[in-house]
């Protein structure tokens, strides 16, 4: 048997060589749409009842109706008097907008517009309980609500049990980028609606007036308060100026004192800096004269100079000199005429040096008095200071008591003016807002919107019966195609057999459908399983197959019979039930039941030939389980049954053998690695593949060559329909060209 297993070693290693993106798991956006595909009925079916159900409450429930009035907010409204000091005036920005807006919501407006329009004497608003009906008597029994007789109702209690229900109903928008605003009200009275709404915006418009009369008025008794308290300031701060000028004998100070000693102090200034640019010039000139004593030149000093008199003078002299200088030229000193000329010229410098001695001592006579005209100016000045600083000093607290009286008859004049201000203002007051659209009576409900709410809960209701497909799809671990065969059970496909569907035929007929109908859908596969395995080992020349599932019901027994029949067509086949727990080979093919079989033959209670049975039609020979032995396992363990084994192999091309399934005993486990490979037959949308991949890992574990998985009941149709199955025997296969139609069977059998 090594011998015959070894060739099998390395085409069994090629066949799970797989490219690793074939062994994810796929979830695309095909599959979603074909989950879809798949239960689109009962999807849509479960949005017509949602649908159905939300039309039933939506027609049941009340009819609400809207009504919308619009308000001007006029916040750059000019006033007819000014008095932003009394109150605070509206500013042209959109904190003040919004400031109204939170106004109209306020529960003060509120109350006041229910107050008017009574609205707890309507039935929709009306916040006393019927006291007769038996959920208020329940209630009050409870301890959950209050006895209607115990509640004392007046205007102001109606109003606050109102209120709770009325603020849901009031809808207050602002109306993007303008000075506008929408009031809108709901309620089950079309009527009921608009005047609320309107009655809302009056309630603000009314409001408003009412708060700044009250703040007026509030205004104007303080003024008047204060008015009374600064008369008497004023007049105290009056008789105190009043008094400070008899003391000090002032008639008007600033007039008359300032007036006088102001203009002596000019003058003497005045007088003193003429002085003293006098007695500097003297001075200087004093000064030069000394100098000019010691050095004896006087005549050169500009101060004698410019005196008209040594001008004259020093002409004289220089007439004489030139005079003296022609004559001394054409006469002698002894001539008369030189000498008169010398006589002249001494007398004009006697008459010269006279002259600048007498201009030396009125400059000496002029600095002196210069200094004592400095001297008595700058007296007469220190006492004009003197009596200018004492004016300064009165007229100093003279102002402050005439700036006290100023500065409370301004305040006061201010309060006079403040007072009669805000007595005219408060018989002009302008509305702070004006309704530029009042809320006319709704011709329709807005609420419910029957056709939307009732599309919306028929998407709403396919979505969630969309979801609950995907979600029970991915819950679906069964083997729904061949590619998950592929992918889950990380094993080749060897075959799928089609979903034979005529619940009339026979175990019988099933288990000789290749015999039967050879054209079918069914056949056509059985063909393309025997070439799978002529195809694993070309150079094996006989072979042992072992047929095996998970479970009982998944169709092992009839592929084994198919399977074995079609071998019988080209080779010399053997089709053993090793299955001896519930043998159902002899029962399909309708052999005589109790006949010697695999047990008696291994026991040696039996010959080979008296084991076997022809199939009629076939050459096909059988080998049924024989007598059910108490232990099979033991059996299938001895070394009689691997001789056994070996000597059918002699005799046979092809062995094979049906045995349990594997999740439930452990006799494939045993036989699996005498077979040179093992088939593994799952059935499609019914066996778990967590438990399908289980067995192959337990058939691995025992060294069993598996050839590949054979995927029965796989309703082709619909796999290609939802899962994108193009399996060759489809709308495109063998079934539109004349190879013959499906039968119809459960092919679960055995």
């Amino acid at each position: 048997m090594t011998s015959q297993a070894t060739p099998e070693q390395p085409h069994h290693k090629q066949i799970f060589l797989h490219d690793p993106a074939d062994q994810e798991d796929k979830l695309d956006i095909l599959e979603y749409w074909r989950t879809i595909q798949k239960r689109k009925g009962q999807i849509l079916a479960f949005g017509l009842i949602f649908a159905v159900l939300a039309a039933a409450i939506v027609f049941a429930m009340t009819p609400i109706y809207r009504a919308t009035a619009t308000l001007m907010i006029e916040a750059g409204k000019a006033k007819v008097v000014t008095i932003d000091d009394v109150y605070s005036g509206a500013s042209q920005n959109r904190e003040y907008f919004q400031t109204q807006v939170e106004i109209i919501k306020s529960r003060e407006v509120a109350i006041k517009a229910i107050k008017k329009a009574e609205l707890w004497d309507t039935d929709e608003f009306n916040p006393r309980p019927n006291a007769e009906s038996m959920l208020t008597g329940l209630l009050v029994s409870v301890g959950l609500k209050d006895d209607p007789a115990a509640v004392e109702w007046n205007e102001d209690t109606l109003a606050e049990a109102v209120y709770p229900a009325f603020v849901k109903r009031v809808t207050i928008e602002p109306v993007r980028l303008s000075q506008l605003a929408k009031i809108s009200f709901d309620s089950s009275s079309a009527g009921l609606s608009s005047k609320m709404a309107n009655g809302l915006a009056l309630a603000y418009i009314e409001s408003d007036m009412d708060a700044r009369y009250q703040v007026t008025q509030q205004a104007s008794n303080w003024i008047q308060d204060r008015l009374a308290s600064l008369r008497v300031k004023l007049e105290e701060s009056e008789r105190l100026l009043q008094a400070y000028r008899e003391k000090a004998g002032i008639v008007d100070m600033k007039n008359v004192g300032q007036g006088g000693v102001g203009q002596q102090m000019m003058e003497v200034t005045s007088r003193l800096v003429e002085a003293r640019l006098r007695r500097a010039e003297a001075e200087n000139a004093f000064n030069q004269i000394k100098s000019a004593k010691k050095t004896g030149d006087l005549a050169s000093l500009p101060a004698v100079i410019r005196n008209p008199i040594v001008a004259d003078a020093l002409r004289d002299q220089s007439m004489a000199e030139r005079r003296l200088a022609e004559l001394t030229q054409r006469y002698g000193k002894e001539h008369p005429k030189f000498m008169q000329a010398e006589g002249e010229l001494k007398s004009a410098k006697e008459n010269l040096q006279r002259q600048i001695d007498t201009v030396v001592a009125s400059i000496t006579q002029e600095y002196e008095v210069n200094k004592g005209t400095e001297r008595t100016l700058e007296g007469q000045m220190a006492i004009a200071r003197g009596g200018v600083q004492d004016v300064n000093r009165k007229e100093f607290e003279l102002t402050v008591l005439e700036r006290e009286v100023d500065s409370n008859r301004q305040i006061f004049d201010m309060f006079v003016r403040r007072a009669k201000e805000t007595s005219i203002s408060s018989d002009l007051q302008t509305p702070v807002a004006r309704v530029v659209d009042v809320a006319v009576v709704p011709d329709r409900p807005i609420k419910p919107q029957k056709l939307q709410i009732v599309l919306i809960s028929f998407i709403l209701g396919v979505f969630i019966a969309t979801l609950a497909a995907l979600i029970l799809e991915r819950l679906d671990n069964t083997l729904k195609t061949s590619e998950d065969v592929e992918t889950k059970l990380k094993t080749p496909l060897l075959t799928a057999l089609p979903l034979l569907t005529d619940d009339e035929v026979a175990r019988e007929s099933t288990a000789r459908i290749f015999i039967d109908n050879p054209k079918c859908l069914y056949s056509e596969a059985i063909r393309t399983a025997r070439t799978g395995v002529l195809l694993s080992a070309l150079d094996v020349p006989k072979r042992l197959l072992l047929i095996t599932s998970s479970l009982p019901g998944e169709g092992k027994t009839t592929f084994s019979i198919n399977l074995a029949m079609a071998h019988a067509h080209t080779k010399k086949t053997l089709l053993i039930d090793a299955d001896m727990r519930r043998p159902a080979i002899s029962k399909g093919l309708g052999l005589q039941p109790g006949a010697m079989g695999l047990s008696n033959l291994v026991s040696g209670t039996a010959k080979l030939e008296d084991c076997l049975q022809q199939l009629e039609g076939s050459s096909l020979d059988i080998m049924p389980s024989g007598s059910i032995p108490p232990n099979p396992v033991e059996l299938l363990l001895s070394q009689k049954f691997k001789d056994t084994l070996d000597h059918l192999m002699e005799v046979y091309d092809v062995v094979i053998i049906d045995s349990p399934p594997v999740e439930l005993v452990s006799d494939a486990l045993v036989i699996s690695p005498m077979a040179t490979g093992v088939i593994y037959v799952s059935r499609a949308n019914s066996t778990p593949w967590q438990l399908a991949r289980r067995g192959l890992q337990r058939i691995r574990r025992a060294e069993g060559q598996l050839l590949g998985v054979v995927l029965n009941r796989l309703d082709f149709a619909q796999a290609e329909k939802y899962y994108g199955e193009y399996s060759g025997y489809g709308k495109y296969g063998y079934g539109q060209t004349g190879y013959g139609a499906v039968y119809g069977e459960d092919s679960s059998a055995g």
